[in-house]
């Protein structure tokens, strides 16, 4: 396994520079927070492009009116702004749009309140730029949403795919990598669904630092002659991946969090974003692995280089991820 996937370590590590950010695209964000009286604090944050707004715009109900908003202000990753709307009778029933999205590659996440305290999620992508805002959303609603996020999120992060990647690269046998992608999994599902629901609560930048120091120990694991490697790691390399996946997890619940759950539909959600989470991993493991099967089709040399490659390849994993953890460590 190990043999096949170097060619692919290899095309990959090469075109991550180290300044890369571990989220390089993030969606624009539509927040709609009811404040009683048919009125909704708006905040919209409009993803960065080249030092300015992406060229995407709000458009909501006919029946809303809106203040004048304030010019955008650089926040260090998007461009926020915010204004109170009128909506006469609600939201229920009208479209909500985001005017430009379809000239993008990006999504826009919509949070609404129908009532106070009672959000929910919908997200736009370049094909489906609009949606009617309906009055009970439903069991089916909330679950397709959800995963959608899921399988954004994950795929989005580059840092949660690279500690995969890694991983595969790492372990020797089908089994093996079997059990230790399930530790993986369960791991993060255990600690996304506790801070999601309050039971555990850590500070999301040391999260996010320790989640690319587990890059940089992969790396370096990666980077010695197998007879050297820890020995924990290479007999017990589930041991390995759920330590980590537990601080994966809390990650994936960060992002949550900033989501929002459904009041009243919370496990659901919550079981829908997992699955979601899921999906998008396993989408990228069979696309590791079909490029991995490309390459030994036309290179079938790699399988007498194996080490050398390896070792080299590890260089750009590991100072890629030590980059991200030192610019988290200075975000303190």
């Amino acid at each position: 396994m190990k043999r096949l996937l170097v060619a692919v370590l290899i095309l990959i590590s090469t075109c991550l520079p180290a300044p890369l950010s571990a989220h390089a695209l993030d969606p624009g964000y539509l927040d709609l927070a009811s404040m009683g009286q048919d009125r909704w604090r708006v905040i919209w944050r409009a993803p960065d492009l080249s030092g300015r707004p992406m060229p995407i715009d709000v458009v909501l109900p006919r029946n809303c009116t809106n203040g004048t908003p304030p010019p955008p202000v650089f926040d260090g990753r998007a461009w926020t702004t915010g204004w109170v709307a009128t909506c006469p009778g609600g939201l229920e029933g009208g479209a909500i749009a985001i005017e430009g999205l379809d000239r993008t590659r990006t999504d826009t996440l919509v949070r609404y309140e129908l009532q106070p305290g009672r959000a929910q999620v919908y997200r736009l992508t370049s094909a489906e730029t609009a949606f009617t805002v309906p009055e009970n959303p439903g069991v089916i609603d909330i679950l397709w949403s959800y995963i959608g996020l899921g399988v954004t999120h994950i795929l989005e992060g580059v840092d949660h795919l690279l500690f995969v990647f890694a991983l595969m690269l790492l372990i020797r046998g089908r089994s093996r990598l079997f059990w230790a992608v399930t530790a993986f999994t369960g791991a993060h599902s255990i600690t996304l669904a506790a801070a999601s629901l309050g039971w555990l609560n850590v500070p999301p930048p040391p999260v996010e630092a320790v989640i690319a120091l587990s890059i940089v120990f992969l790396a370096y694991e990666l980077s010695l002659p197998p007879e050297a490697r820890d020995p924990v790691a290479g007999r017990y390399p589930w041991v390995v991946s759920f330590a980590f996946g537990l601080m994966h997890g809390l990650g994936f619940a960060g992002a949550l969090r900033e989501i929002g759950l459904p009041e009243g539909d919370i496990p659901l959600a919550l079981f829908s974003f997992n699955v979601g989470v899921e999906i998008g991993q396993i989408l990228f493991i069979i696309l590791v692995l079909a490029l991995r099967a490309a390459a030994l089709r036309l290179y079938p040399q790699i399988k007498t280089r194996t080490d050398p490659l390896t070792r080299v390849a590890s260089y750009g994993i590991g100072s890629t991820a030590s980059f991200w953890m030192i610019d988290r460590i200075a975000g303190f």
